[in-house]
């Protein structure tokens, strides 16, 4: 059976990934920092709890011997990486390094895929973005991804390693407890207005977990790994005005949206992601944002004590 190195296991995508692979008919091995009955441990074959860097990995890679490793572990937030640059570097691009080189010295036959983000596009010009556009983050997070991503591409081009980068757009989902939906979403059902930044012009190009889980079987079945980067996402952008009438849609809830106007640093304008590389792999999104969203509203309200309390 094809054996899947997943870091960030028990993440909100990892377990989206490893819930897509063992269904794939992958064995699942996963790592992360917490415990195992925190762990999605029924789409694992194996579990370990580790603090990487950790030198038990150069064990573990020995005794799985993967021929794949997605690289789903390190942190998401841009608002966090702006305030601790030095956390957010060592759980970017110093973990993919130690990462990459434990493979090139442990397991040099396994591809390595990391999840980059649309981050390192920053404000583009004009939109669809294609992979070609030069990169220009504007926050620490977008440059450690993007530090990350010339690494895989150094160790693909000076060591053999099979390796690419998946510029993850906006990922949602069942699970998801931050960013945009989730908050329009918390706000809807707790609150009697919804307060947002920005004026409600903004977009985003927004990604099911599920489909992210998909695309990255695509980007390793059928691309090259030679250090390349592809854009994840639907192809579609969709404002925030138009996204918080869907969730209160979804919700049959009627409360008054306000938009505050200011936007934190680090923040862009608008996204839209030409996907034609990826779609070419194989890849087409088969979750659609209502669909998406009414599946993540419902869960929502499971999640939410309507009296205030989360």
């Amino acid at each position: 059976m094809k054996k899947l190195l997943l870091t960030g296991a028990a993440g909100f995508l990892g377990r989206a990934i490893a819930h897509h692979f063992s269904q794939q008919g992958w064995q699942v091995y996963g790592l992360d920092r917490v415990s195992a009955e925190n762990a999605p441990l029924a789409d694992l074959k194996e579990y370990a709890a580790l603090n990487l860097p950790h030198p038990r990995l150069n064990e573990l890679l020995a005794q799985w011997n993967p021929q794949a490793c997605i690289h789903a572990a390190g942190r998401a937030s841009v608002p966090q990486s702006m305030q601790d640059p030095a956390s957010d570097f060592q759980d970017g691009p110093a973990l993919t390094f130690y990462l990459l080189d434990a493979l090139k010295q442990y397991a040099p036959q396994c591809a390595f895929i990391f999840l980059s983000s649309a981050a390192v596009y920053g404000n583009p010009v004009s939109l669809p973005i294609g992979e070609d556009l030069l990169p220009a983050p504007i926050s620490v997070y977008g440059y450690h991804k993007w530090q990350s991503e010339i690494l895989c591409h150094e160790y693909a081009s000076l060591f053999g390693l099979k390796t690419a980068s998946a510029r993850l757009f906006s990922a949602y989902g069942p699970g998801l407890h931050r960013q945009v939906i989730w908050d329009i979403t918390q706000k809807a059902l707790t609150q009697d207005k919804i307060i947002l930044q920005g004026d409600g012009s903004e977009s985003r190009d927004f990604l099911h977990s599920a489909d992210i889980a998909g695309a990255l079987e695509c980007i390793l079945r059928d691309s090259p790994l030679h250090g390349e980067a592809y854009n994840v996402a639907s192809g579609i952008e969709t404002n925030i005005a138009e996204l918080s009438a869907m969730i209160l849609n979804s919700a049959e809830i009627s409360k008054p949206i306000i938009f505050s106007g200011e936007t934190p640093d680090g923040t862009p304008k608008n996204w839209q992601a030409d996907i034609s590389s990826l779609s070419r792999s194989g890849f087409s999104p088969r979750v659609n944002l209502n669909t998406g969203v009414e599946s993540f509203v419902r869960w929502a309200m499971k999640e939410i004590d309507l009296n205030g309390k989360n």
